[in-house]
């Protein structure tokens, strides 16, 4: 791996930067992918019975806090809205809007600036059930973070923000960018990677 990303212009200490970075995002996929805050948010509040991980996403990007969707909380939602925001299919977005409706967490407006448009808005009950959720979720990982220096903090942030952009920047990275090293791993995948793996033991 290291010779051949160094044949590519990588030099092999970002080589071992990168694959100690994915090894810790590794990690910590597994641990989002249990949402372990989420659920206990859930749990610890007595929501479990009432609301899922899934719909708790849909609230939230409903309700669309500023520090994480910028200024969308001056737009107003629609069903398209909640899929852009999450990244989803517009007929699952569609499908838990309905669902959160059906339980009297949102509801369907009219817009205020095209009578036309039907907007989702959330309930009473729902925006306290985001609120509940984000008073711990913000509790916990800010007595986590209270462990932190602030320059630890200051370092951490800009690079994450950073860093979580990544797959923007690298866009038109691929095929194109790469296109030597990307018909040597086929024809290596062909060969079943027989000279990797008889260095790699």
């Amino acid at each position: 791996m290291t010779d051949f990303l160094a044949r590519a212009g990588i030099d092999r200490r970002v080589t071992a930067a990168a694959l100690d970075i994915d090894a810790v995002l590794q990690r910590w996929r597994r641990r989002m992918t249990k949402r372990e805050l989420g659920s206990s948010a859930l749990r610890a509040l007595g929501l479990d019975s009432e609301v899922d991980l899934a719909q708790l996403d849909v609230m939230i990007a409903i309700w669309a806090p500023s520090n994480e969707f910028g200024d969308g909380k001056t737009q107003e939602t629609m069903v398209s809205t909640v899929a852009e925001r999450l990244r989803i299919d517009p007929s699952r977005a569609s499908r838990l809007v309905s669902d959160l409706i059906a339980k009297g967490l949102a509801r369907r407006a009219v817009s205020q600036h095209d009578a036309r448009r039907t907007i989702v808005e959330l309930t009473r009950r729902g925006k306290s059930i985001i609120i509940a959720v984000r008073h711990f979720k913000f509790l916990v990982m800010g007595e986590f973070l209270s462990g932190w220096t602030e320059e630890e903090i200051a370092t951490f942030l800009p690079l994450m923000e950073r860093f979580s952009a990544w797959t923007d920047e690298a866009a038109g990275i691929g095929p194109d960018r790469f296109p030597e090293q990307v018909a040597e791993i086929a024809r290596a995948l062909e060969s079943g990677f027989d000279e990797e793996l008889k260095e790699s033991g």
